[in-house]
């Protein structure tokens, strides 16, 4: 009977599993953004592509908010400024930043910047939150931060990161605000969900950074033709704003809510892995030996964050 016991996971295990299956769905969805925003980038200007899609997060987080849990809750001073400030920095900032840098640098240094976002969480939670994570929890950070690059750069992390500083202008400053404001989103979401539930913390960011955006992509207006609105551009928006923002976010958050920011961020690094994959797959673009490697060790990296005690 002890010896089942022992074998037995706890609830709070059971949840913790739950948690992490959840946050793997979210780097695949992420990563199946990068395909589903190249193909809407075609034919339709990158701030309205931006708000189609958060609109569309925003009506459906409103319908599982009220499904769910019987609509919104009614906002504190405090909590409306929380949640603004997770709408400013996780959704109008980070797509305003990540859209300038795309037009302004290749698609691979991005990606290259975008593996700095686990590191620059952890540090931030330990000096701002005295969270402790340990050597091995610093050691599994750095692990997928390896992965991650070695993906990236085909393995010539050396070469590449060195041309990347070499050439850094405009478009990396772009993307450096971009990491810095998820940083910030994630970190802010840890507050928030002190007095919110996951679905309401993130149905009132999603709306708050939905008319931001909008009010952005006024300016895109006169660019617009009604040969741009495709059922497949419709189609891919939908995408993005269902499974790409409202579920992922959420999910997200609830990672953050039940293992912490800097184990739940550490997840992202498996977004270049599906990136790579669904293009193989789904573009038929070539896939390296580099890329399986930095996979792995971006997968052994993830697993030791989460599963170390210290």
């Amino acid at each position: 009977m002890s010896s089942v016991s022992k074998i037995t996971p706890t609830p709070a295990e059971q949840s913790n599993t739950v948690a992490y299956v959840k946050l793997v769905l979210c780097a695949l969805f992420w990563g199946a953004t990068f395909v589903a925003g190249r193909s809407a980038m075609q034919t339709m200007p990158p701030l309205s592509v931006a708000t189609g899609r958060f609109i569309v997060a925003s009506l459906l987080l409103l319908l599982i908010a009220y499904r769910a849990e019987g609509g919104l809750p009614r906002l504190s001073r405090n909590q409306i400024w929380v949640t603004l400030a997770l709408g400013i920095t996780g959704i109008a900032l980070y797509n305003l930043f990540f859209f300038g840098a795309l037009q302004r640098m290749p698609a691979g240094k991005t990606a290259l910047l975008v593996a700095l976002s686990p590191i620059l969480v952890a540090v931030t939670v330990a000096v701002i939150m005295k969270e402790k994570l340990g050597p091995y929890r610093w050691g599994g950070i750095a692990l997928a931060l390896i992965g991650t690059l070695t993906i990236v750069t085909r393995g010539d992390i050396l070469n590449e990161t060195q041309s990347l500083l070499q050439s850094f202008g405009w478009g990396e400053l772009f993307m450096l605000a971009a990491i810095i404001s998820w940083v910030g989103y994630t970190v802010i979401s840890r507050f928030a969900l002190r007095g919110l539930s996951p679905i309401a913390a993130t149905t009132y960011a999603t709306l708050w950074g939905t008319l931001i955006l909008a009010l952005g992509a006024l300016t895109e207006i006169h660019t617009l033709r009604a040969e741009m609105l495709t059922w497949q551009s419709f189609l891919t928006i939908f995408y993005l704003g269902s499974f790409g923002s409202a579920i992922a976010f959420i999910w997200y958050n609830e990672g953050v809510k039940k293992i912490g920011p800097a184990r739940t961020v550490v997840f992202t690094n498996l977004v270049p892995v599906f990136g790579v994959l669904l293009s193989y797959l789904i573009l038929d673009e070539p896939i390296y030996l580099s890329m399986i490697v930095g996979g792995a060790i971006v997968i052994a990296g993830v697993t030791l964050t989460n599963q170390a005690k210290k």
